[in-house]
């Protein structure tokens, strides 16, 4: 037997959790039990062989199983519909039988690998499950620190109960203990999380109950347990309600699959170890038939209990074989401090660690990131919240298959073209000197062709077109399948194209796309040669051979801001839309260089300008615009490095120019654009700051004239960069 996590080192800090757990489920248990029906104490019966059992198999190191909200829910809900009464012996006797059921329905999920479906669930499905779950489960605690009893069904039943509650059985000093017993823990948890402060809670309400304060308060308390372990016994099978009983036992077999698969799963993620689905869904079956032979109501993972386990710091299964062995010494001779343990304190402790189990940091950080996840989140939140726990497991993952199809709909695509003097094909809408061939269209296309996406890829192609393409390439490199829509509809636009003298290419996919061809009735494109392995071999075909002609392409201001506000290369790649902020905090980067670096501040300075270490690969373009960031700190690089500003600015220009030299010599066309953002610079500079602006000019006539004594290599560079920005 190897015990999940178990680490000599971690003994002593899961043996003291364990104890925890076995503590707190005490009230958890019992409430539970009483909402599917059964007496307290059945709950404690199901909080021994379950949790050994779950302890001793299951994969996962730190997840806890007992008896819990949502199965307790759905067989309360049950007996209510079947007119049975709660805590009646036709309850005792019927609830076993679902139980029994729903262990015998997770065996047969375990046979057909049923647990495979819950991996399509997504994280912010999977977060807004659990935070409705734990959600619920607070909103039906709540009213039992008011001086009511727990609360049944979903948000409105729920909101209902605690309003009924505050009319009729409301309790301030049950308010009041509860209430500071939340608060306790809380900021406990904030300033001192490693310290058990639930034990001490949980004693100080014993000691309250004890001493008769509570009672005399009109303050619950916990009902007293007669001592002793549970009899093993076949339930009693009701024939009469068979049909009833294997349908309600499926649908909490269900449920018990989901809820635990996927709060399992989000813990696993989180600590970073892997479950075997397959054994955890054979591990609930085994559980579940275990609390059926003690007479219990159907059991399953518990956010709470395992929350708990985590914020003491427990690490392996030794918890639950813990907490198993500590009820049965409970049952065996602790139950007389039961009875005075005030409801109200220890359902702030059920609260408490539910409120950890709310994916509140998971909402924040999609508000950040990704708004369309956000509302997946808050659609399986709600759904749980509102239509129960089965609905919202159903919602759940509609919206994942609806995530995965808007995602798959509306792939990323963009046209490509060629940067003068680099290899390849770049997006035209991502590098600003992209350019895009002479009387071709190339474009990529980053997802499988199918019925709900074709529409748009023939669409773009189509506007694509001018009075004087001859040739569509498509790079479908990233496409590894299309349906037979997406077939019909590729052969009716390579009809169209031929029509207008056009031809039609895909390049750069992988061979089986090709078998696909001529599955779906198009491998003549295939045949006739129109389906190459590379963009290069599909222009070659069409009669486009390097260099490529392209198309006339000025770089005017127009045309750069069409595609951003600066020139850059790998910059633009990487960033996008934010290169400039990035550039900006490269700058940053180097300025820091200054203030911590060490020699001789002109060597400093030179480190600075070559960004030895900072611009390792990067373009010259880019570091020609890094120049500029640096040139906006003048003042800022002077007072680090105690250098007169005319001096650095002359080290950056002379950067500059040994920069355009290999520009020009390589890249005539990109030394133009350099040009062309120098004196967009400059009249941003005059418009921003004139004062400025003459000093930059003056500084720049003073280096003209040095250059053409010490550096007459560059001086007619110099002129060249800089005469028509005057």
């Amino acid at each position: 037997m190897r015990i999940q996590g178990f680490s000599p080192k971690a003994l002593p800090k899961d043996i003291f959790t364990g104890i925890i757990i076995a503590l707190v489920s005490i009230p958890i248990s019992m409430g539970y039990a009483q909402v599917a029906g059964l007496p307290p104490v059945c709950g404690l019966y199901g909080s021994i062989f379950p949790i050994l059992i779950f302890g001793v198999l299951s994969s996962s190191p730190q997840f806890i199983f007992g008896v819990d909200a949502a199965p307790a829910a759905l067989v309360g809900a049950f007996l209510a519909a079947a007119g049975i009464e709660s805590g009646s012996e036709r309850a005792v006797s019927v609830v076993p039988m679902v139980t029994f059921f729903v262990g015998m329905w997770l065996l047969l999920f375990f046979v057909l690998k049923a647990g495979r479906l819950v991996k399509y669930i997504s994280t912010p499905v999977m977060g807004g499950f659990i935070s409705g779950i734990s959600t619920t489960i607070i909103l039906m605690q709540i009213p039992k620190v008011l001086g009511g009893t727990s609360g049944s069904g979903e948000l409105f039943e729920l909101i209902e109960h605690i309003v009924k509650t505050c009319r009729e059985s409301f309790s301030g000093m049950s308010l009041l203990l509860g209430g500071a017993s939340l608060a306790v823990l809380l900021i406990s948890k904030k300033l001192m999380p490693k310290l058990p402060m639930s034990i001490f809670v949980m004693a100080a309400g014993a000691v309250i109950g004890y001493t008769g304060f509570a009672k005399s308060h009109g303050v619950a308390c916990l009902s007293a347990i007669e001592r002793g372990l549970p009899m093993w016994e076949l339930p009693r099978f009701d024939l009469d309600m068979i049909t009833d009983v294997l349908t309600t036992s499926l649908t909490v077999a269900v449920v018990i699959m989901a809820e635990t698969l996927l709060a399992s799963g989000n813990f696993a993620n989180k600590n970073g170890y892997r479950l075997n689905t397959d054994r955890e869904i054979l591990v609930y079956g085994l559980g579940n038939l275990a609390a059926c032979f003690t007479g219990c109501c159907p059991v399953n993972g518990s956010v709470s209990r395992t929350t708990m386990g985590e914020q003491y710091g427990g690490k392996s299964q030794i918890m639950s074989i813990t907490a198993s062995f500590s009820m049965i010494l409970i049952l065996l001779f602790g139950t007389g401090f039961i009875q005075y343990l005030p409801v109200p304190v220890l359902t702030s402790i059920v609260i408490s660690a539910l409120l950890g189990a709310v994916e509140f940091d998971l909402a924040k950080r999609l508000f950040k990131q990704d708004k369309r996840e956000l509302l997946i989140f808050l659609g399986a939140f709600a759904g749980v919240l509102i239509f129960g726990t089965v609905r919202g497991v159903v919602i759940g993952v509609v919206l994942s298959f609806f995530e995965v199809i808007a995602n798959t709909a509306n792939p990323k695509r963009s046209f490509l073209g060629v940067i003068p003097g680099r290899e390849g094909f770049h997006s035209l809408e991502r590098n600003s000197y992209s350019v895009p061939l002479k009387g071709a269209v190339i474009y990529r296309f980053s997802g499988n062709l199918y019925f709900a996406n074709i529409d748009l890829f023939v669409a773009e192609i189509e506007a694509a077109l001018k009075p004087d393409t001859k040739c569509v390439v498509v790079d479908s490199g990233a496409v590894c399948n299309i349906d037979i829509t997406a077939a019909d509809k590729i052969a009716a636009l390579d009809r169209s194209l031929e029509k207008k003298g056009i031809r039609l290419y895909f390049a750069s996919h992988i061979g089986q796309l090709n078998d696909r061809f001529r599955q779906l009735g198009i491998g003549s494109m295939v045949e006739e040669g129109f389906c190459r392995r590379t963009i290069p071999a599909a222009l070659a075909d069409a009669g486009y051979v390097p260099p490529y002609e392209l198309e006339e392409t000025d770089f005017s201001k127009d045309n750069v801001l069409r595609y951003g506000s600066r020139d850059r290369l790998e910059f633009e790649w990487a960033f996008g839309s934010q290169a400039d902020e990035e550039l900006e905090r490269y700058a940053e980067r180097l300025l820091n260089e200054a203030a911590t670096g060490e020699g001789a501040p002109e060597d400093q300075l030179s480190r600075i300008i070559k960004a030895k270490g900072l611009w390792k690969g990067i373009s010259e373009l880019d570091q020609e615009e890094l120049l500029v960031h640096l040139q906006a700190h003048l003042s800022e690089l002077s007072q680090k490095l105690g250098i007169d500003e005319a001096k650095i600015e002359e080290a950056i220009e002379l950067r500059r120019l040994k920069l355009a030299v290999r520009l020009e010599q390589s890249d005539p066309q990109a030394f133009r654009a350099v040009r062309e953002h120098t004196k967009r610079f400059e009249e941003g500079l005059r418009e921003k700051s004139p004062q400025l602006y003459e000093e930059f000019i003056r500084h720049r006539q003073e280096m003209a004239a040095h250059l053409r004594q010490s550096d007459p290599q560059y001086a007619e560079i110099f002129h060249r960069l800089y005469s028509e920005n005057k």
